[in-house]
């Protein structure tokens, strides 16, 4: 296996990662902003208040993402075992 295909294939990985958990973070982050600029706004200083929006919204987008980011992790593993002869010596 060349230095070439080991980098390909970390940056395929590494993509993927990304990809999958995109959404995910991105909507975590977005509601944990949103219950933080609410805080401010209150002056409502519990530190618990940004947990359980973002572990709902988190939840729920897995629920509405979970079919695709699923089809995003069997594609790169059938590439992955599908070029398996091309990683051996």
């Amino acid at each position: 296996m060349t230095d070439a295909t080991v980098i390909g294939l970390a940056r395929e990985a590494l993509m993927t990662v990304l990809l999958v958990s995109g959404p995910a973070l991105g909507l975590g982050i977005l509601v944990g902003l949103l219950v933080s600029i609410f805080q401010a706004t209150t002056q409502i200083q519990e530190q618990t208040l940004t947990f359980v929006p973002k572990i709902f919204t988190v939840l729920l987008a897995i629920v509405a993402f979970g079919p695709w980011m699923l089809r995003v992790l069997v594609d790169f593993g059938e590439r992955l075992l599908g070029n398996l002869h091309t990683f051996i010596w």
